[in-house]
């Protein structure tokens, strides 16, 4: 059974979404692919080949559910403030053999024959495109379907959400929703309104995987800004740039992302070297935000949204940076 799961790209709202404010987010036609088949060494083995990863793995079942315990315990400590984000889990593989077990042992799941599990994934790694979240979902779509369970997307999330903590820390579910159904939405506290995907002319750019994931970047701006008023600034931008994509308003839209960069920039999520490209699309006419978490150490943002008539390409070649194109993915994880 073959899965795919689309990647998201929020275009307002990122870290404001963990306080309760909305994110505006899509769906983008970059895919994480699961496939599960027969096999394995034994009757209840489980292999995990991850060549994205250079990962080639097999466990019995048991032997995974003494490591979920084991990932759970980590979690405990962490929560706790006795262990640190990167501890949780100790290499990438880890994420998927979590979601397998998690939803074998969900739905009261029997391995019998041995089952292997291939990823591969079209989505850039830690650059703030929901890579964890697409990755986990296929996952979680393709086994269900090798177990011929009806799919109820509510499992799914929650079962996402579980896994993708152990990633980020906190999940605020923007990630897992959009992947799941796919489209563009409105997300706050885990409800979502469904609008048009964009109209508007939208390129990405990727700035380089940064040095600090996710979860760090969340929990210093927690650190430095959790109490702050800055949250209602980032909700207003976000509900205007809401607005100006429904009018398909190009002038709108452009004044909301750079609104959008200067809220981010106060939040020390963007790099120096960044705000230095976002400059010269400005320069140019455009507009321009990192479209993730950022970074909070490094030269690298990951992913940046970019909106400008002209082409991108020698702007990147002057900062180092590769264009990325995408288009926006109506539908959520599916069978393939």
């Amino acid at each position: 059974m073959k899965a795919i799961a689309p990647g998201k790209l929020i275009l307002s709202g990122e870290h404001a979404v963990v306080y309760g404010c909305p994110a505006l987010a899509m769906a983008i036609d970059r895919h994480a692919q699961a496939v599960v088949t027969a096999g394995g060494t034994g009757a209840d083995d489980v292999s995990f080949d991850l060549p994205d990863v250079a990962s080639n793995e097999s466990f019995t079942v048991r032997a995974l559910r003494d490591f979920k315990v084991r990932v759970q315990r980590n979690y405990q400590e962490f929560a706790e403030g006795r262990m640190g984000l990167r501890e949780i889990l100790r290499k990438p593989a880890d994420l998927f053999q979590y979601a397998f077990i998690t939803v074998l042992d969900g739905l009261h799941l029997q391995v019998t024959d041995g089952i292997r599990v291939r990823m591969h994934s079209t989505i850039p790694i830690g650059c703030g495109l929901g890579s964890s979240a697409a990755s986990i979902l296929s996952v979680l779509r393709a086994v269900g379907h090798y177990f011929r369970v009806e799919f109820r997307p509510d499992w799914y999330y929650r079962y996402s959400l579980e896994t993708e903590r152990l990633q980020h820390g906190y999940a605020s579910g923007v990630d897992s929703f959009i992947s799941l159904h796919g489209g563009c939405a409105v997300f706050r506290q885990g409800e979502a309104r469904k609008i048009p995907l964009p109209r508007l002319r939208l390129l990405l750019v990727d700035t380089g995987q940064p040095a600090s994931t996710t979860g760090e970047c969340v929990a210093e701006v927690r650190r430095a800004h959790g109490g702050s008023g800055i949250w209602c600034e980032f909700e207003r931008v976000t509900l205007a740039l809401e607005a100006a994509l429904c009018r398909n308003d190009d002038e709108a839209f452009r004044d909301g992302i750079r609104e959008n960069h200067r809220l981010l920039c106060r939040i020390g999520v963007v790099p120096a070297k960044v705000q230095a490209f976002i400059a010269d699309v400005e320069a140019s006419g455009g507009a321009a935000k990192i479209c993730g978490a950022g970074a909070v150490r490094g030269d690298a943002g990951g992913a940046v949204l970019v909106h400008m008539q002209g082409p991108v390409q020698d702007l990147c070649s002057r900062h180092g940076y590769t264009p990325l194109t995408f288009r926006g993915e109506p539908l959520g994880v599916r069978i393939v």
